[in-house]
């Protein structure tokens, strides 16, 4: 495992925005579809309801809302941003990079942008990513912030017919903007590892230089998403435990200390198996995964904005974010939520001296 921790300077989440498509569709049209029943899905996966993109709506569509409403929340504008990552397995096309796409919308003219592709995990690698960018960031350089984003749109590479995936999945983002914090607070440290000898658990078999799009890759299906499901569950219950305590063990975190969880909407059931065994007595689990069940890597900055907007985090919480996915890698964030970043000091002072002006 990769471990992360900051500069002296701190980084944080100062703010967070998700979307989710309009269409609601529930078990009982998927299930049809899949040839089970709808009990049977939340019996086995504890999801009720999905979104499914509208048919004008790409990934990179999900991914600007997400980010405008993570902006808005933080206060800044398109100018702000140095970075927009876009954490994604569904792009828009194999190229460009959708993150290009959500940055010209944006108009964030000065930010460089890129995708990441770690499956599930991806939100966790795009996270780490962001903050150690933002470490290298001079005190010349106007644009002091991050977009982090994690978006995808699986219901269009699913065989519905397939019961081991179509159940599962929906469409969603989430965003995060990532930007000074007080000291203690923000982005404690993170945790990266990947297994690339399991990378058969998961994927989709076609359409890149290995085997290109044909007329036989189309009619065999190779295009579809599938996942060896027990296996992969035996890679979250061996794995998610030692991820989880070996970032806490490498930043001195007491384990009882953590108030929140929020791991990757995988599978309700099976995440809600593992967590008893992560040693996490105080936390809360937010598991939203009912109602727009596994979105890939939109899953926890999507949940994270729930928990927020909900009013469930508290100034100086301790969190731990968990992300697994494809690769197959497991990603883990420690923070400690910081309700008051500078920026949002400076932003009202600018405001109320704008006031004063213009009085």
């Amino acid at each position: 495992m990769t471990v992360y921790s900051p500069a002296t300077t701190a980084t944080g989440i100062i703010g967070t925005g998700s979307y989710l498509p309009a269409e609601i569709v529930p078990n009982s049209v998927v299930a049809d579809r899949a040839g089970v029943t709808a009990d049977w899905i939340v019996q086995k996966t504890g999801i009720h309801e999905r979104r499914h993109a509208a048919p004008h709506e790409a990934t990179s569509d999900l991914a600007y809302a997400a980010a405008r409403a993570a902006m808005d929340d933080a206060g800044i504008t398109e100018r702000d941003i140095a970075w927009v990552i876009v954490a994604t397995s569904t792009p828009d096309h194999p190229q460009p990079a959708t993150a290009c796409l959500v940055q010209d919308r944006l108009g964030a003219t000065q930010a460089a942008a890129f995708d990441i592709n770690a499956v599930c995990a991806g939100f966790v690698f795009a996270l780490q990513t962001g903050a150690q960018l933002l470490a290298g960031v001079g005190e010349r350089t106007t644009a002091k912030y991050a977009l982090v984003i994690g978006a995808d749109v699986y219901s269009r590479i699913l065989d519905h017919t397939d019961r081991r995936t179509a159940v599962l999945f929906g469409d969603g983002a989430g965003a995060v903007v990532l930007g000074p914090a007080r000291p203690g607070y923000g982005i404690l440290g993170t945790g990266t590892s990947t297994d690339g000898s399991l990378h058969g658990l998961i994927g989709v078999q076609a359409g890149g230089s290995r085997h290109p799009a044909s007329a036989g890759t189309l009619a065999d299906g190779q295009h579809f998403f599938k996942m060896r499901g027990r296996e992969v569950r035996d890679f979250v219950n061996e794995r998610l435990p030692l991820a989880v305590q070996g970032v806490l063990d490498a930043h001195g975190i007491d384990p009882a200390h953590i108030k929140h969880f929020i791991p990757h909407q995988a599978n309700g059931v099976m995440v809600g198996e593992v967590i008893p065994r992560l040693g996490l007595p105080h936390a809360h689990a937010h598991l939203p995964v009912d109602l727009h069940a596994n979105t890939g890597a939109a899953s926890i900055p999507l949940a994270l904005d729930h928990a927020r907007r909900a009013g469930a985090l508290a100034d100086g919480d301790l969190m731990l974010l968990a992300g697994f996915g494809g690769g197959m890698g497991v990603g883990t964030a420690l923070l400690r939520w910081d309700s008051e970043p500078p920026c949002r000091h400076t932003r009202h002072a600018a405001r109320e001296l704008a006031g004063s002006v213009a009085r």
